[in-house]
């Protein structure tokens, strides 16, 4: 059984810690402007049925962050915390692509109509060899590289592990900085800091994370035990998407949480994904 922080040793580089700070409107939408360097007006926190679903004070909480601003842009903000190699990063973010476009269809809007969208991961961990600390993609022309193809969709990885550069909104890289345990001066990190303080001191939200953790080993425990009873291929495929649907509905984790959840190897994971989708 994978072994989990004590609530009291969470930080913001801890999925279920990022999510309950993100929840602050206030913090979430500053984020999001100094990493974009935009101006959002507002923001507001997207409850969709697949693949993200929660309420705050469920039992669990939904470790992704998906909010829209007043323009009808979406903004997905994900902390990262495992380093599955440079293919699955970008492939993460693909899928992550596929639930704000999945949001944006269940809207009834039209391709003209459609928002901008931005998928934004934080990651403790060096990315591309560590020359950089942000990494903003978007769909450039292969032949011309000039030309854009103007599609809406923007990508940010940012690493707290790589080499700090003149190009980096000062906030952002005091964020970065703190993701590595340094507080520092700047009253916004501070902020964020004091509201951790405060979450810890909350009993219910530590009774909250303890259900978290309670409920997800029970899973586990039960998908082990069967997969063990089957003793075969099929029927541990079976188990495995048992576990999946249950981590997903009782827990409201993404699918693709539910397979870190799981430690379902990466080259299992479109399989599984198909079967669950089927």
């Amino acid at each position: 059984m994978t072994q989990r922080k004590k609530w009291r040793d969470l930080t913001i580089t801890d999925d279920y810690m990022f999510k309950l700070i993100m929840s602050y409107k206030r913090i979430c939408k500053h984020l999001i402007e100094r990493i974009l360097g935009i101006e959002v007006k507002d923001i507001a926190y997207i409850e969709n049925e697949y693949p993200l679903k929660s309420t705050h004070e469920s039992k669990g909480v939904r470790l992704d962050v998906f909010v829209a601003d007043a323009a009808g842009s979406r903004f997905v903000l994900e902390m990262q915390v495992r380093n599955y190699g440079a293919r699955e990063i970008g492939r993460r973010s693909r899928f992550y692509q596929t639930t704000i476009d999945f949001d944006f269809l269940t809207t009834g809007e039209a391709y003209k109509d459609l928002g901008d969208a931005y998928v934004i991961f934080f990651c403790p961990f060096p990315l591309w060899g560590g020359a950089r600390r942000v990494y903003t993609f978007e769909n450039t022309c292969r032949e011309d590289k000039e030309l854009t193809l103007q599609d809406g969709m923007t990508k940010v990885f940012l690493s707290s592990a790589g080499k700090p550069t003149d190009d980096i909104d000062p906030e952002v890289n005091d964020f970065l900085n703190y993701m590595n345990g340094i507080l520092g001066d700047s009253p916004f990190i501070r902020e964020i800091d004091e509201e951790i303080r405060k979450l810890k001191e909350n009993g219910e939200k530590e009774e909250l994370y303890m259900n978290f953790l309670m409920s997800i080993n029970d899973d586990l425990i039960e998908a082990r035990a069967e997969a063990r009873k089957e003793g075969r291929a099929e029927g541990t495929e079976k188990t495995q998407i048992s576990a999946l649907k249950n981590l997903m509905k009782n827990l409201n984790l993404s699918l693709e949480k539910a397979m870190d959840a799981l430690g379902i190897p990466s080259n299992d994971r479109a399989k599984y994904a198909a079967m669950i989708q089927n």
